[in-house]
């Protein structure tokens, strides 16, 4: 089990951690009924901290950010000599985390993205783990909630009973709704990017063999050109040659420069 605490990645606090240990800081929390705010970033995940100070604070006061991206891990093992074996997948993750709630009675609330998508992916789980309680589901409203939408947000999932919380929606909303309700929520809140459209099946997942080379982007490239070209073809060039000054020590990213959010973005 490797738990190296967090590292700085161009002034993104990044956890040198595996699954193991991510699984079981989670399910600690779960079972003690303690907030815990959880991501996983790739490269756009850390770029969107990077070009913006305010979320950057958020990123940083958030429990735990795991290196859901290969490039990620590569950094950390780098910059850090954290000799991490593997990334922390936020899909990979999210399965773990639902078979070890199943085994422990630990309930799950699915929050984010569309209905379709919601329930095929309830379907899905429940196949595979039958004992895994669900205790509700919220499809995104796609827009930015009231201050009456977020409470009863926040009453439902609470009195729903949830001992941890799945969260899909994207990169960067996700990050921001777990960080905005993190002081309201008394349970893990876990950001996992685009694992509810894989694991409802209406997303394929790049090949293993892309995944291990650090090739994913490619594969998600080609299934949503439209929606993914300009971060691919913008972030991942900067964020080598920022990983390059950094190590170099032509550049000093000070991770305490970050801004905290002037207002709630409250997206739901």
């Amino acid at each position: 089990m490797i738990d190296l605490g967090k590292k700085n990645i161009l002034g993104v606090y990044v956890n040198a951690i595996d699954y193991q240990a991510a699984i079981t800081n989670i399910v600690e929390a779960a079972h003690s009924g303690q907030p815990y705010s959880v991501s996983a970033l790739a490269v756009h995940g850390v770029m969107t901290g990077v070009h913006d100070p305010s979320h950057r604070y958020r990123l940083n006061h958030l429990n735990m950010v795991l290196p859901d991206g290969q490039p990620v891990r590569w950094a950390l093992n780098c910059l850090h000599r954290a000799g991490l074996p593997d990334r922390v997948y936020g899909p990979t993750l999210m399965w773990q985390l639902c078979e070890r709630a199943a085994q422990e009675r630990l309930s799950v609330f699915l929050y984010g993205s569309s209905p379709l998508v919601m329930q095929d992916l309830s379907t899905n789980l429940l196949v595979d783990f039958p004992n895994l309680r669900i205790a509700g589901t919220q499809p995104s409203l796609f827009r930015k909630t009231t201050i009456q939408e977020k409470q009863e947000i926040v009453s439902g999932i609470q009195q729903s009973g949830a001992s941890l919380v799945f969260v899909g929606l994207g990169c960067p909303r996700q990050e921001v709704w777990i960080y905005e309700y993190q002081d309201h929520l008394s349970m893990p809140l876990i950001a996992v990017g685009a694992a509810f459209d894989f694991h409802a099946g209406h997303l394929p997942q790049a090949p293993q063999s892309l995944q291990k080379i650090g090739f994913e982007w490619l594969f998600r490239l080609l299934q949503e050109p439209k929606r993914l070209w300009r971060r691919y073809l913008f972030y991942n060039p900067e964020y080598l040659f920022l990983l390059i000054l950094q190590w170099t020590g032509f550049k000093k990213f000070d991770a305490c420069s970050a801004i905290p959010p002037r207002e709630e973005l409250r997206y739901g």
